[in-house]
């Protein structure tokens, strides 16, 4: 008894400052989305009654799911190739994963406006080769948004899915081998299923990133295409609705609790991220 109250008092610290500087934020977000214009539900029946609304959340989780696919396939490959690269080539590629973390998000996303305009990099390669003969329209859109945040969203793809590829045990691939299997069949039956987990883990993070991002997509997205956090942000700041920008902050906030939940019912969350 005496042990798990010294431990209760040890952690108290922190428990105090999460409470102070996250969950009373929270609360008080809450508590504006169900107070403002006026006491009620209100804000909340804009999610199935607002056209607006609603097209900004499926614009935002369509977003997010092509972001989500299209960044776990490069990872994978990449983690793949970065789990069987020699001691010299792994720190090489490590470097130019960790690289653009260094770097200020706003930074490269004006990058891809360089690269993604009309009279752009990519334009001009193209048309120079003869495979276009007038500018893609790749900014301004979903199309420019997605390139963004698969981007940014790419180391925290690759790390998760390196850090569990290379736990897995070489001797059960080496035994897959040795029992007649072909390299598709240990790769599939036996390395896939032990990813998993990395998979899944980097899924997760990819996803809720997305959900909130707000640099990338204000930028390439031009005002033309707007998500969830951009939305937010024109209706505090411009449109003066606190009461439906914190209700939209609150819905984000609980699917992301939801998310989290639904996962650690699938998986250990601790063995997902390192703690155990």
């Amino acid at each position: 008894m005496n042990d798990r109250r010294s431990a209760w008092l040890l952690i108290a610290p922190a428990l105090l400052l999460v409470g102070v500087v996250y969950f009373l934020p929270l609360a008080r977000v809450l508590a504006i989305s169900v107070m403002e214009p006026e006491p009620g539900l209100g804000n909340y029946a804009l999610l199935f009654t607002s056209a607006p609304i609603q097209r900004v959340l499926l614009t935002t989780l369509r977003i997010c799911v092509f972001t989500t696919s299209i960044t776990l396939v490069l990872a994978y490959v990449v983690a793949y190739v970065l789990t069987h690269a020699r001691p010299t080539a792994q720190r090489l590629m490590m470097l130019g994963v960790l690289l653009p973390l260094w770097m200020s998000v706003l930074v490269r996303a004006f990058a891809w406006v360089t690269l993604l305009r009309r009279q752009g990099l990519v334009n001009n390669a193209l048309i120079g080769m003869g495979a276009i003969d007038e500018p893609l329209a790749l900014m301004w859109n979903e199309i420019g948004v997605t390139i963004g945040m698969v981007h940014y969203m790419l180391p925290l793809g690759i790390l998760p899915l390196w850090a569990a590829m290379r736990d897995i045990d070489g001797r059960v691939l080496a035994a897959s081998r040795g029992l007649g299997a072909s390299a598709t069949q240990t790769f599939v039956r036996v390395f896939l299923p032990l990813s998993l987990p990395g998979v899944i883990g980097a899924g997760l993070l990819v996803f809720i990133f997305s959900l909130g991002f707000f640099i990338t997509p204000a930028i390439l997205g031009g005002g033309k295409t707007i998500m969830v956090a951009e939305y937010i942000n024109v209706q505090i700041h411009e449109s003066l609705r606190w009461g439906v920008g914190t209700m939209i902050a609150s819905t984000l906030v609980a699917t992301i609790f939801a998310l989290m939940f639904a996962l650690s019912r699938l998986v250990d969350l601790r063995t997902l991220f390192g703690a155990k």
